[in-house]
């Protein structure tokens, strides 16, 4: 006789099948969406050419946004190039640069050992970091065997480390989907969430049970709260709940806020309901526009390191 089996929980939410009971669906349904969204700007920012057999422009960008940096380098052994992440070796130098490096797995298998760390893809495989164009009359057979170029999203800060652009939209992208959820609440209940009595234990814990249960409420489109304690039925919210324009103009200034972190057109943190002047437009794609081209320098001066070493004539344009 078999013992219990725990349901494949993502399987049946493929097939279109929620486990009952599970309230709390809608954020993080609407969560997904828009990390998608989110991923799906940021690795078409750029347009990769001439990039060798194997990689390909979405593949770096997606290395770049859920790690941040990552390594081009060639492995004799596999005849082949190859781009992915990577954790330092050795000693900084006078700068405060990896000078060599070790690539690691992308995604997929055990990636770290038993103390968190990652684990080299190929032990033994240390490279030498190089941050400068290799003169032709300079290059030698350990430059094109044993060297890494290092592309990063955007300009590190002092630490050599760059925070992947996923976990930094991470906030925003949840500030987002809540206000789908409220703009709901707001529809369905235009005096915002209520609380019922109910009877049972002691009514202490009444207020911080209400507190709790608002906001989760509000999330979820409940309209009513069940309160534990001998209390009358009462208004946990303000008389007159949000209009939904307001939460989906909070959404559009959220979503400009992201947009602008990747650098791409948007209409402005606080995007005005009224006409925009041409040079307040002027003034939002300025701004973006040095947060696109500190990307785009990278990636340029990447690729003019790897032509001087491997002569592979790859670059990339916004």
């Amino acid at each position: 006789m078999s013992g219990p089996v725990l349901p494949a929980i993502e399987l049946l939410q493929q097939t279109g099948f929620l486990p009952k009971g599970n309230k709390e669906v809608l954020k993080p349904e609407i969560r997904k969406a828009l990390r998608v969204l989110d991923q799906q700007n940021a690795t078409n920012r750029y347009t990769w050419y001439n990039l060798p057999l194997g990689l390909n422009g979405q593949l770096i960008e997606r290395i770049l946004y859920y790690r941040g940096q990552g390594i081009m380098f060639y492995l004799r052994t596999a005849n082949k190039f190859f781009f992915l992440p990577f954790t330092p070796v050795g000693n900084l130098d006078v700068y405060g640069r990896y000078g060599k490096v070790t690539p690691v797995a992308f995604a997929g298998g055990e990636t770290t050992n038993s103390k968190g760390e990652e684990k080299a893809w190929i032990p033994g495989l240390d490279l030498n970091v190089k941050y400068d164009i290799v003169l032709p009359e300079e290059l030698t057979v350990e430059d094109i065997t044993d060297s890494a170029v290092i592309c990063r999203d955007y300009s590190n800060q002092l630490s050599q480390y760059v925070i992947p652009r996923q976990r930094l939209n991470d906030p925003v992208v949840d500030l987002m989907a809540d206000m789908p959820c409220f703009m709901r609440t707001a529809l369905l209940n235009s005096t915002g969430v209520q609380g019922m009595r109910v009877n049972g234990e002691d009514e202490q814990s009444n207020v911080k049970a209400a507190s709790e249960a608002l906001n989760r409420s509000a999330l979820n489109g409940e309209k009513w709260v069940p309160i534990v304690g001998a209390i009358d039925f009462q208004q946990l919210t303000g008389d007159t709940a949000g209009r939904a324009e307001e939460f989906m103009l909070a959404m559009q200034s959220l979503d400009n806020l992201r947009l602008g972190l990747l650098g791409l057109n948007q209409g402005g943190v606080f995007e005005k309901k009224s006409h925009v002047l041409q040079a307040e437009e002027e003034l939002n794609a300025g701004n973006i526009g040095l947060v696109l081209q500190d990307g785009l320098n990278l990636r340029q001066e990447f690729c003019n390191i790897v032509n001087s070493i491997w002569g592979l004539g790859i670059w990339c344009e916004n």
